[in-house]
């Protein structure tokens, strides 16, 4: 064998176990405080958060949905002692009530919003939060003038991967990340014939990447965005319309962030997340999103791999609401307060301003987006 025989390949190295890093990654719950919830709107994702809600104790006292039959069954399911309103204004009355959990979609929401902070409540808002930034800075601006909180569902920061990586990076235990990549493969084709999924042209990277926008800002937080490309793409043989392939970059000073999806894979689904930074790399990997089981750790001094506990759709909604409440106990803005999230829908709009013209679009230009198909 030539001394050339063996270029381009990096030498063996010696796996050394290692005692994995303390990274506090669960939701956390509020000390003491336990207000009163109520819950304004009823649909389908409801469920989630109203589970995670009886799990960790919280009291919802209150219900109010456009259809009555949906908020009775939901009282009667969770709980059976909470009152249901046809009208949302009566809960805005009830100085017993706190906090609002308002979950309709963004035109039907920022309306209740409003009235809400305004009315002296604080609000956990479901995502995408808004689809004009300035009605965000708004909202923004109303719960600082009424001294309320106002947070933002993005309840996969709690998903176990997730938080475990932020929180990780947050502490430093990989030094400064210079790549952070999604490479997803998963199966979408449930949505085919469903109006309300096939008319949204950016199906994936605004309905579904919303979220992974959201982690991207929250892992990359303390760098600076300035640019975004993003592709989509339609290919004959996908049984539903909107594109099921999109690929984005979004580039920093010294750092890169790319999303790899396929959202029509029917045979071997993957989801894989690697954040690289100069002092180690950190990496899960599992068969879907709610099926991350262990985070692997590279460091200098050696490998382990960490097992996680629990899964987003329970974790994430836990820790949407904790959040809030301790925030609300402790005086502080929560880690997934409004303004927080408007950094994550600057740069979900310029990736939709990228795929639409080819072109790289400038992070925080795009202000505005359809609430159409997009």
């Amino acid at each position: 064998m030539s001394e050339d025989d063996d270029y381009g390949l990096s030498a063996a190295k010696e796996v050394v176990e290692i005692n994995p890093p303390k990274v506090n990654y669960r939701p956390r719950v509020p000390k003491s405080y336990r207000p009163k919830i109520a819950m304004i709107g009823t649909g389908g994702i409801s469920e989630f958060h109203l589970k995670a809600y009886r799990k960790c104790g919280y009291e919802v006292a209150a219900f109010a949905s456009r259809t009555r039959s949906k908020a009775e069954a939901k009282r009667d399911e969770f709980f059976p002692e909470a009152e249901v309103y046809d009208d949302y204004h009566a809960i805005l009355e009830r100085k017993d009530i706190e906090v609002l959990d308002i979950t309709p979609h963004p035109a039907d929401r920022i309306p209740i919003v409003k009235e809400a902070l305004k009315a002296g409540k604080h609000v956990l808002s479901q995502k995408p939060f808004v689809l004009d930034l300035s009605d965000g800075e708004e909202l923004i601006r109303i719960a600082e003038e009424n001294g309320v909180k106002l947070a933002v569902n993005q309840n996969g920061r709690w998903a176990p991967h997730f938080s475990y990586l932020r929180n990780a990076v947050a502490e430093g235990v990989i030094g400064r990340v210079t790549s952070l990549d999604f490479n997803l493969q998963w199966d979408q084709t449930w949505i085919k014939g469903t109006s309300e999924f096939e008319s949204i042209h950016h199906l994936i990277l605004f309905d579904f990447a919303v979220h992974w926008f959201d982690i991207a800002s929250q892992i990359m937080a303390g760098q600076e965005p300035t640019r975004v490309l993003a592709s989509v793409v339609h290919y004959e043989e996908q049984v539903y319309q909107p594109p099921a392939l999109a690929a984005v970059i979004i580039e920093y000073p010294g750092a890169q962030v790319r999303f790899s999806f396929n959202a029509h894979t029917t045979l071997g689904e993957e989801d894989v997340t690697t954040v690289v930074g100069t002092e180690g790399t950190l990496r899960s990997r599992g068969p879907g999103l709610n099926e991350q089981s262990e985070m692997e750790v590279y460091l200098k001094g050696g490998c382990c791999r960490v097992p996680l506990e629990s899964c987003w759709f329970d974790a994430g909604f836990e820790g949407a609401m904790g959040e809030l409440l301790c925030a609300i106990e402790e005086g502080r803005d929560p880690n997934n307060s409004a303004t927080s999230n408007l950094k994550s829908l600057e740069l979900c709009f310029a990736a939709l301003a990228s795929a639409d013209t080819g072109q790289p679009v400038k992070v925080g230009s795009v202000r505005k987006v359809s609430a159409g198909p997009l």
